[in-house]
């Protein structure tokens, strides 16, 4: 009975820490952005504004 019980607290134990650690690397995780020059739909949408204002 008791085997049992420590062997689910450390089960439990680990599933917890993978659990933070894998938590703590996505959010130290550096995310990028592409720069606003290379997007082809914002070149789009500037050509018709221009259009639309003449």
């Amino acid at each position: 009975m008791y085997t049992i019980f420590v062997v689910s607290i450390i089960i439990i134990i680990i599933v917890l820490l993978l659990a933070v650690i894998t938590t703590s690397k996505a959010y130290s995780f550096k995310h990028t952005v592409d720069p606003l020059d290379d997007n082809p739909y914002l070149n789009n949408e500037n050509k018709e504004d221009d259009e639309k204002k003449l």
